[in-house]
């Protein structure tokens, strides 16, 4: 909306001309949502802690968490706001996957809004919070992802690659999923989704590596938009997704500003508001820049913590045995002694490495 204004007004004054630029507004996007998240932040968390949204706290977890009892969730509120509204100043509003992340960022938001609402009426006898029911919630999730899938069934980022996934690190390699694809798409959305959703259980875990793993997506997509730049990369090139890595540098923005508040000791958590929203816009952006299989390696964290839910709950049905002391993965090494702190900057150092290693793709190919 505002480089619209700004850049149709280049005619009177030249040096609006920036706000044609991606990469302008992209630094743009950063800097707003970050003000933002500054300015609405200590509101939002008042206003939680008012009507008691508040954090319930596992008495069958870690013995150090039990101090986080009462401590505001469902603050992911701040990011999507600073998100949606650096958005609208900053992006292009005519642009499809543009129209298709604002949507899908309000669509997963309410769903982990309900998510966190329903925790606080549905508390059982023990205290503990039941929200939303794994099967509505799985529901919810697929019922977009499906939606999104068909649609680029009908209408594909790239009409040549429309069900080709690429292969990173070889040199024009692409497996064709056929109709199969649609399938692949859902997995990844809702997988994406839960994944972030498992990882969000220490103070700035996953808000951290949200921000590692965004930043690497936004450098893809606007890679993946340059048809110069993605010839000479050999990747796909999408018409127009360049103006994704503004949506994702908002979000790297509202993270940053969010990790304020939300590094130990967190003043708020994220709650579903905010990890089930972060998680499908990862997976859709993933899907738009044609970026599917390598986002298995960027979002590696989150994957490892879901494998862990996966093997536990696996084994224990089948032996009553358990492989982890706790899950998810994190939960394991708080369990062994190793401090909430230390887990999440190690976490965060993986990350990084991880993220070196999915944007080395681009020339080890």
């Amino acid at each position: 909306m505002l480089c619209y204004i700004l850049y149709n007004l280049s005619y009177i004054f030249t040096p609006f001309n920036v706000f044609q630029y991606i990469t302008f507004r992209a630094v743009g996007a950063v800097l707003t949502s970050i003000f933002i998240c500054f300015i609405i932040g200590p509101c939002i968390i008042r206003e939680l802690t008012k009507f008691k949204i508040k954090q319930v706290v596992r008495t069958d977890g870690p013995s150090t968490h039990l101090s986080k009892k009462g401590t505001p969730t469902a603050g992911g509120f701040i990011i999507l706001l600073s998100v949606i509204i650096s958005a609208l100043l900053w992006t292009r509003l005519d642009n499809r996957f543009i129209i298709w992340l604002l949507i899908g960022s309000i669509w997963f938001g309410f769903l982990g809004f309900c998510d966190d609402f329903l925790k606080l009426k549905k508390r059982n006898t023990k205290g503990l919070s039941e929200g939303l029911s794994v099967r509505w919630k799985l529901l919810g999730q697929t019922l977009f992802a499906a939606t999104f899938a068909i649609y680029l069934n009908f209408f594909p980022q790239s009409q040549e690659f429309a069900t080709l996934v690429n292969i990173p690190y070889v040199k024009n390699f692409f497996i064709n999923f056929s109709f199969l694809y649609i399938v692949l798409v859902v997995v990844i959305v809702v997988g994406s989704s839960n994944a972030v959703n498992l990882t969000d259980g220490l103070d700035g875990l996953a808000i951290g590596n949200i921000v590692i793993v965004t930043f690497i997506l936004a450098l893809f997509a606007y890679f993946a938009g340059h048809a110069k730049i993605a010839d000479y990369l050999k990747i796909i090139n999408v018409s127009g997704v360049g103006e994704v890595s503004v949506f994702l540098c908002a979000i790297v923005g509202a993270g940053l500003g969010f990790l304020w508040y939300n590094a130990p000791p967190a003043q708020v958590f994220m709650g579903d508001t905010g990890s089930l929203f972060l998680g499908g816009i990862l997976g859709i952006s993933s899907v738009f820049i044609k970026q599917e299989v390598i986002f298995i390696l960027l979002g590696g964290i989150f994957v490892a913590e879901t494998l862990s839910v996966i093997i536990q709950v696996f084994r224990y049905k089948i032996a009553k045995k358990r492989v982890f002391k706790m899950a998810p993965l994190h939960h394991h090494f708080e369990m062994l002694g190793i401090s909430e702190t230390k887990v999440t900057i190690r976490f965060w150092i993986i990350g990084i490495i991880l993220a070196i290693l999915s944007f080395a793709s681009l020339k080890l190919r």
